[in-house]
């Protein structure tokens, strides 16, 4: 081995410094796969272990060929890249240095959902999965989350609508976990929950539900519920905002949930390729990238934001009220011990979390103050009766959370949807 590397006489040092360069990144990607393990942030057979796995392979290989050194160099020059711009970005993101990562996913590539021309992203119907954390999924035929209803609970039930983003899909908990199923086990046998939540989604794609999308399985639900405003605040303090944001929450959801042809981080193991990838498709793709979008990092509230969730709360109401559809609005309920100090948790580009709860609690308020004007029903769930035990995250439900929360709307739920 020595021999190879060019370390015995006569010296080749064209041989030997590309040699001790493979052996080196070889000894950093171990490293990197043995930080990642240890954290908990490195499952088999998953886009981030094929990534390692291959920067290893592109490692021995050029260690291979340090006798043709121009070969050898080729491929330590894009293991060293794709190295760096991995765990480099994973870094900087770890350390709030960095919003973004290009390091592959720690979690299968299955696809849940599909390009929509109006909503962005849909749920692909009829889905059945299991992640790579063992959470079972599954979306019915008519791409919500949950157990297909039969025609005959269909014919005889009450339907209850939900709506919301990631915490009505409920991300991080199996079926039959959701609040949805867990509401639909407290209220009875006379009603069936269909969970029409989407991550990402905020009241404009809930107007654009409810107007076209409202009768799932055929039936015009008895009344809907509307989980909302952590999504919507996503937009606050952003300049010149879209009023049905436009110009950078819908078009951010093609990429939030992989609905590209080309361009997601999900298509390869490699960043450097990755990177390049998107900047041609930034080129070509009519739906271009939202990172030029600009906004002042600030506290307080956003009044042009206000006012367009007001019109989309007004907006909605209406069309259910038309319909004969009560509805039922309940303002969003987060982890404030997750929410403290200057730092950005990612979601919100021109928010600090330990601004994230008031502007949230703002919206709360709007809320309540507009179902009353409407004459809709207001669930109001005071912050102080959840703790970090009833989140994983953020604002994403444990087990525990989402079984507590529908226990505290059931009985209005109940009582206003017969």
């Amino acid at each position: 081995m020595i021999g190879h590397m060019g370390l015995v006489r006569p010296y080749r040092f064209e041989r030997a410094i590309p040699a001790l360069l493979a052996l080196l990144l070889l000894v950093l990607v171990a490293a990197s796969a043995i930080g990642l393990a240890a954290s908990g942030q490195l499952h088999l057979m998953t886009p981030r272990a094929a990534y390692l796995a291959y920067l290893a392979v592109g490692s021995m290989a050029a260690f291979a060929l340090v006798g043709r050194p121009r070969l050898a160099a080729c491929l330590l020059t894009l293991v060293a890249a794709d190295l760096t711009l991995g765990m480099g970005s994973y870094l900087l993101q770890a350390s709030d240095g960095g919003a973004t990562t290009l390091l592959p996913n720690n979690a299968g590539a299955e696809q849940r959902f599909r390009w929509h021309a109006l909503l962005q992203a849909e749920p692909i119907p009829s889905l059945s999965i299991v992640t790579a954390n063992g959470i079972v999924l599954h979306h019915t035929s008519q791409g919500t989350r949950g157990r297909e209803l039969s025609p005959e609970e269909v014919a005889t039930k009450l339907i209850v609508a939900v709506y919301g983003g990631s915490s009505t899909y409920d991300v991080a908990l199996g079926e039959g976990e959701t609040w949805a199923d867990r509401l639909a086990q407290a209220i009875g046998p006379d009603f069936a929950v269909v969970n029409n939540g989407v991550p990402g989604y905020t009241t404009v794609e809930h107007l654009i539900q409810t107007a076209f999308y409202q009768a799932r399985f055929g039936k015009t639900p008895r009344c809907a519920i509307y989980y909302v405003g952590w999504n919507d605040i996503r937009n606050a303090h952003l300049n010149n905002l879209d009023p049905a944001y436009a110009d950078f929450h819908l078009p951010s959801q093609v990429d939030s949930l992989q609905t590209r042809r080309i361009g997601g981080s999900h298509l390869s193991v490699s960043p450097l390729l990755t990177l390049l990838t998107r900047l041609i498709d930034s080129q070509v793709d009519t739906v271009q990238y939202a990172w030029h979008l600009g906004g002042e990092l600030k506290s307080g509230s956003d009044p042009v934001l206000e006012a367009d969730f007001v019109r989309n709360i007004h907006a909605i109401s209406a069309i259910n009220r038309e319909r004969g559809v009560k509805t039922i609005w309940v303002g969003q309920v987060l982890n404030l011990a997750r929410l403290t100090g200057d730092g950005q948790y990612g979601w919100l580009p021109y928010v600090r979390d330990k601004d994230v709860w008031p502007l949230q609690a703002r919206f709360d308020e709007i809320l309540r103050r507009e179902a009353a004007a409407l004459g809709d029903t207001d669930i109001d769930l005071p912050i102080e009766g959840f703790g970090p035990d009833d989140f994983v995250d953020q604002g994403h439900f444990s087990a525990a959370g989402a079984k507590k929360f529908a226990a505290r709307i059931a009985p209005v739920v109940r009582q206003e949807c017969r």
